[in-house]
């Protein structure tokens, strides 16, 4: 096990004019800034998941940035917070 093996993992659902609008890649980028893990898809409801894991510091930054970037089309975000699996190398974009 490695020294993140107790980070949390999020899950993040955005709603609003998310997806069509480079939503994922404006997230992609932003991760490459902050030492976190994880993904960001397009869901078949419309809304946007990122499963992000990393210190809470670091995902607290990562979706401030998130937020002040996309803040016109974000309607409604929800937070859940899960234990963390250490499956992510890096951060992706999700088909």
């Amino acid at each position: 096990m490695n020294q993140d093996s107790n980070d949390p993992r999020w899950q993040v659902l955005y709603e609003g004019r998310v997806q069509g609008v480079g939503f994922r890649y404006t997230v992609s980028t932003i991760a490459k800034s902050f030492p976190v893990r994880g993904y960001v898809r397009n869901l078949p409801d419309g809304r946007v998941e990122v499963i992000v894991e990393g210190k809470n510091s670091d995902v607290d930054g990562f979706l401030g940035e998130i937020r002040a970037a996309r803040a016109a089309g974000i309607k409604r975000e929800t937070q859940s917070e899960v234990p963390g699996t250490e499956e992510f190398t890096g951060f992706a974009v999700r088909m």
